[in-house]
């Protein structure tokens, strides 16, 4: 789609309205290179930005599965203030309870069972602290294993996306340097046509040519302004596009990159390099793990588990014990033996999730596969016309000069010159564009075998 674009722009810099304006020379601007581009994609774009954002929260999902399996630790405390103290006398009790039966009253003394003992406190505190550790959780197990495949999954998209934006990155890079070189294309061609006018002027002066001619001259050479000034444009709206995806601002001026190398042209190489190296694969072969060990997960629900738990409690309160400080350690056993077929319908769905899982697996291997058979065809394909194209231009080229050689002598008509020249520059704006789709055509055969992989 860009290829087809920036192609379409440029064949439309050839048709226009006319301007007799003058260009005006540009200042020499700050070069940059592909390299920079790239590293300055990976440095400031703001879509990479998110895609490592997002990265960074979907590898809390280790954490978070390991939470449940580590040391559980609970602290709180509490302050109630009541309308009076409440207390227990143990000896008076036992006295009025023996009273009550009718039993001898033994002589007890003052305070033998502890006196009055505080019940409830006008102003009464309490705390705790707890921790509970599982011992034997065979479905975290499981979980925990699942959240590192998931790990690999999200660090694979991540990838991907990072892969996505600088391959667009170097699209709209090359695509303005095609432009660029279009505007060099009709600036040459401006100049052509400001010497046929002239010649044309002089001729007609002379009373050797007639006005037709001179007027062919004038329209040619303001056609040729505002080409020029049309392909200028579309290099500075192509310049802008650039410098949003790279974040920064100014103005620049772009290289003539070298045209990319496709790491190979053998397709089973090809193919087993994408199937190895492309992210979006290995993202979903990632996937498929993750459900299948939630899968497994969920048949270990099936099993009891095991935790340990202490505690301690403090009071200003001691109760019937007087002790204000306790603790306590245990050992607790939780088996659900029937959950009203919540596993077995759990276990159906982790199944069609896996079976999901594996389907998208092998969409994405052939999906692969396809990219990178279509893409070697589309090289070769676009190899073949950047071919044809620069052959074409080196035969419009001799018929130009061959035309003006006989325009001079008087043997051609400017007609014959005009149409010449229209050739030659159709020729010189087709060979950059199929210069540009054979560059395209290597960037997407790199990216379809996973090679395309700019380091920041």
């Amino acid at each position: 789609m860009i290829a087809a674009v920036l192609v379409g722009s440029m064949l439309a810099a050839q048709a226009g309205n006319t301007n007799s304006e003058q260009p005006v020379a540009a200042p020499a601007l700050p070069v940059l290179t592909l390299e920079e581009t790239l590293a300055q994609t990976q440095k400031s774009n703001n879509d990479l930005a998110v895609v490592r954002a997002r990265l960074r929260q979907a590898k809390q999902g280790v954490a978070k599965a390991w939470s449940y399996y580590l040391p559980q630790v609970t602290a709180g405390g509490t302050f109630t203030r009541f309308a009076e103290d409440v207390t227990l006398n143990f000896d008076k009790l036992l006295r009025g309870f023996a009273k009550l039966e009718g039993l001898p009253q033994a002589p007890l003394q003052e305070d033998h069972f502890g006196g009055e003992v505080f019940i409830q406190k006008k102003n009464q505190w309490g705390g705790q602290i707890q921790v509970n550790q599982a011992i034997l959780a065979p479905g975290l197990w499981f979980s925990i294993s699942a959240a590192y495949a998931g790990d690999d999954a999200a660090e694979s998209n991540s990838e991907n996306g990072r892969r996505q934006i600088l391959f667009g990155a170097a699209q709209t890079y090359y695509g303005a340097a095609s432009l660029k070189q279009a505007v060099t294309v009709q600036e040459r061609q401006l100049a052509v046509t400001r010497d046929h006018e002239r010649d044309a002027k002089v001729r007609y002066d002379a009373g050797t040519t007639p006005k037709v001619a001179l007027l062919r001259a004038e329209i040619d050479r303001a056609r040729s302004e505002q080409d020029l000034q049309r392909a200028r444009n579309n290099y500075a709206s192509a310049k802008v596009a650039l410098a949003t995806i790279i974040g920064r601002s100014g103005d620049f001026d772009v290289a003539v990159p070298v045209e990319p190398q496709p790491p190979s042209q053998d397709l089973p190489t090809l193919e087993q390099a994408a199937l190895r190296d492309r992210p979006d694969v290995s993202a979903a072969a990632a996937q498929t793990k993750v459900a299948d060990r939630s899968r497994n997960g969920t048949y270990m629900q099936y099993l009891p588990t095991i935790g340990a738990f202490g505690k301690y409690v403090g009071s200003n309160v001691g109760g019937f014990s007087g002790e204000n400080w306790t603790w306590s350690l245990g050992l607790g056993l939780n088996w659900n033996i029937f959950d009203g077929g919540l596993r077995e319908a759990n276990i159906r769905e982790n199944e069609a999730k896996v079976a999901e899982a594996e389907a998208s697996q092998r969409s994405a291997e052939a999906k692969a596969l396809q990219d990178v058979q279509q893409a070697l065809l589309d090289y070769q394909s676009a190899q073949a016309n950047k071919a044809k194209a620069t052959e074409q231009l080196s035969l419009a080229r001799e018929n130009s000069k061959l035309i003006e050689v006989n325009y001079k002598a008087g043997a051609a008509t400017y007609l014959e010159v005009a149409d010449a020249n229209s050739a030659l520059l159709s020729a010189e704006l087709g060979e950059v564009a199929e210069t540009l789709n054979t560059q395209l055509a290597a960037l997407r055969l790199e990216q379809a075998a996973g090679a395309f992989n700019p380091k920041g």
